[in-house]
């Protein structure tokens, strides 16, 4: 039997508030968490590419309603959710009445868009990253979650987190494996040029709307080279330009600072400096270095914090070891020796007086962190539950946030001093028009 929003999630609170996970319905019918009565009605909205990785998990769920510019790839989602309504406006798809949650699987230029909308009707959001693409969309979207977290489950697609070797890093710094903590360096390596916005080629084909497609963006002209990437990687044919998203910044870069943010516990930073290869008005830079002044915490000492990406490495604490090698990774540095660490692994190199490491105790098994195992039922349970999850649009949206003001430091050319608490540049006028971006007549991120 169907249930309308307000009563499933006073189905929820119960089940909650009784602590034990079951309840007895009419009937003497026995009903658990994967009940029908507990399902969320989901909205998957961007239903191909990234969203294929999501089908399997949301199969326990009810996705009612699949939204896509590309009818081709509603066809596509709809052989895997037969029962959901269909849309092209992602605008129109969050009208529909018996939603609970949103799955948004969009470009980049449209993630802040979706999740504030959603937010502001009172739906949960797992939205991939990066969270915005702009110092602005990401405090937006912080701010909404800020004030609903008391009754919103979010979760920022960063899933790598749930790998063990995160948990295991963040326990080795804290345990004072290295010592006191002196700095941390982040880098990707991947090199994708682009030498501008593609000229017009062709008419969009049928199936695709290509203005919605565009959204907020500026207008450009149709070139099918957008559309000719891989499931799941197709990002990668237009997030290097300005209008489309922040090149290495907000892909790779989500993930491998994410490594770093979970062991640090970092606010925002307080100055920003970047340089790198010459500015193009078109598309973002693909060798940069960025760095980001944190102050201390009750922990550790005030740290740098660096990114570096496009071939711009740290420097090896070793010369034997090849940082090159490890395409995505860390770099801690700390007053006794040096952790590096890439998603799944990592290493200890001890030095200086206490290279025996005497001074570190590991802590026993039952004090290790628990693992995630599955980052998506994390957020589908905590919708259902007690709203945790471990990359909620605090977390995220404050480290996409540093991630956009390294290219706002870039684009001034000098360093910034910030003011996180009003989000402003406090020595450079300059720099804060490029804390935000015009969107086209109509689109507005706080509908």
């Amino acid at each position: 039997m169907k249930t309308n929003k307000i009563q499933r999630r006073q189905f929820l609170k119960q089940t909650m508030a009784a602590g034990t996970g079951l309840l007895i319905l009419p009937g003497g019918v026995l009903s658990g968490k994967n009940a029908p009565s507990n399902k969320l009605n989901i909205a998957l909205i961007g239903a191909w590419g990234r969203a294929k990785a999501h089908y399997r998990g949301l199969k326990g769920e009810n996705v009612v309603a699949l939204c896509d510019v590309d009818e081709k790839h509603l066809g596509y989602a709809a052989k895997e959710f037969p029962k959901a309504k269909h849309y092209i406006d992602w605008r129109k798809c969050l009208e529909q009445k018996d939603l609970d949650a949103v799955v948004c699987c969009t470009p980049d230029f449209t993630h802040a868009f979706i999740a504030n909308w959603a937010m502001n009707r009172g739906l949960h959001v797992y939205c991939e990253k990066p969270l915005g693409i702009t110092v602005e969309e990401a405090r937006v979207v912080r701010a909404t979650y800020l004030k609903n977290k008391h009754k919103l489950a979010v979760q920022h697609g960063t899933q790598r987190h749930a790998k063990s070797n995160f948990n295991r890093v963040r326990e080795l710094i804290l345990d004072g494996a290295i010592g006191e903590l002196k700095a941390v360096h982040t880098w990707g390596n991947r090199q994708l040029r682009k030498e501008g916005y593609l000229p017009a080629k062709g008419k969009p084909p049928k199936n695709l709307h290509y203005d919605l497609w565009l959204g907020p963006s500026p207008h450009h002209p149709y070139n099918p080279e957008y559309f000719s990437g891989k499931p799941g990687a197709n990002c990668l044919n237009w997030n290097m330009y300005w209008d489309f998203g922040t090149g290495q910044i907000g892909d790779m870069g989500s993930h491998t600072m994410d490594l770093a943010w979970n062991a640090i516990d970092a606010g925002l930073p307080t100055a920003i400096e970047a340089s790198g290869e010459e500015f193009n008005p078109e598309v973002t830079p693909v060798t940069l270095k960025a760095k980001f002044e944190h102050p201390a915490n009750n922990w550790r000492p005030a740290i740098d914090v660096f990114w570096h990406q496009g071939g711009d490495m740290p420097l090896s604490p070793m010369e034997y070891i090849d940082l090159n090698k490890i395409n995505h990774g860390a770099l801690f540095k700390g007053s006794n020796g040096f952790l590096i660490a890439h998603f799944d692994s990592r290493i200890i190199l001890p030095y200086g007086k206490e290279a025996d490491m005497t001074y570190y105790k590991p802590r026993s098994k039952n004090l290790l962190n628990p693992p995630i195992e599955d980052f998506q039922q994390e957020w589908i349970d905590a919708c259902k539950g007690d709203l945790k999850t471990s990359c909620d649009f605090d977390y995220g949206g404050t480290l996409v946030e540093q991630m956009a003001l390294s290219l706002v430091a870039y684009r001034v050319g000098e360093k910034i001093e910030y003011d996180g608490v009003s989000g402003r540049v406090t020595n450079n006028k300059k720099a804060n028009e490029f804390l935000s971006k015009k969107y086209r007549q109509g689109w507005t991120i706080d509908g």
